[in-house]
C-alpha cells in the first residue's frame, strides 16, 4: 500500500485517541518509576494535536508529521515531548515525496528513531520507548510486525533496569515495571497496525 497525507493524519489521530483512553494507565505506570505524569502530559499534548490536525489540514506527509512534531514539542510536558517531538521532526525531515512507499515509511520510523537516540542520549536496553521502536522497525523491515510483536516488546521492558531518565535513581528498583514511554510506543505502533487494516 502507499501511505499518503489521509492515512498519516488517521494514524495520528487513532495514536492519539488510544493515548488519551489509556491516560490514566499511563500514569500510574509513571508512578511506579517517574514523575508520574506521562499520561496527563501526553494526553494533553495529543488533544491539542487533534486539534491542530483538523484546523491545519496538513498537505502531505512530510507536513504531517512536521505539524505533529511542533505541536508535541510545544505541548506535551516533561521528558516525553521533547522525545516523540524529535521523532516526528526526524521523520518529517526524512521525507521529500508527497507518497510513501513501506520502504521509505521504514526509513522514515527509522529516522525517527535515530531522533529519539539522539535527544535522550540513549540506545536499546535502557528501558525506555526505544526498546520498543526499535523492535518494531525491525519487524517492519522483516515484513513481520504483528499486535503480538509490539506487545512483546513492550513486556521486555518490565525486566530491563532503567539506566536512563528519572526511573534510573531507582537503580534495581526499577526492574518488574513495564517502561511508560515503551507503552505509549506500543499504542503508537498498535494504532499503525490498525491503519493496515483499515486500508
Amino acid at each position: 500500500m502507499t501511505y499518503n497525507t489521509k492515512w498519516a493524519v488517521q494514524w495520528l489521530q487513532d495514536f492519539s485517541e488510544r493515548v488519551i483512553q489509556n491516560k490514566q494507565l499511563l500514569s500510574d505506570l509513571d508512578q511506579a518509576i517517574g514523575d508520574g505524569d506521562h499520561g496527563i502530559n501526553m494526553a494533553r499534548g495529543l488533544t491539542e494535536l487533534q486539534k491542530t490536525l483538523v484546523e491545519k489540514e496538513p498537505a502531505s506527509v512530510k507536513d504531517t508529521f512536521k505539524t505533529a512534531g511542533m505541536t508535541i514539542l510545544s505541548k506535551v510536558g516533561g521528558a516525553s515531548g521533547p522525545l516523540y517531538g524529535s521523532a516526528f521532526l526526524a521523520m518529517s525531515k526524512a521525507i521529500d515525496t508527497d507518497t510513501l512507499t513501506e520502504t521509505q515509511l521504514i526509513e522514515a520510523l527509522e529516522a525517527g528513531l535515530a531522533g529519539i537516540e539522539h535527544r535522550g542520549k540513549s540506545h536499546a536496553g535502557e528501558k525506555t520507548m526505544i526498546d520498543v521502536w526499535e523492535p518494531v522497525i525491525h519487524a517492519l523491515r522483516q515484513d513481520e510486525l504483528t499486535s503480538d510483536v509490539i506487545e512483546a516488546a513492550l513486556q521486555k521492558t518490565k525486566d530491563l533496569k532503567a539506566t536512563k531518565g528519572r526511573a534510573a535513581y531507582l537503580g534495581d528498583r526499577s526492574i518488574g515495571h513495564l517502561d511508560p514511554g515503551a507503552y505509549s510506543s506500543a499504542l503508537l505502533f498498535q494504532a499503525l497496525l490498525a491503519q493496515e487494516e483499515v486500508n
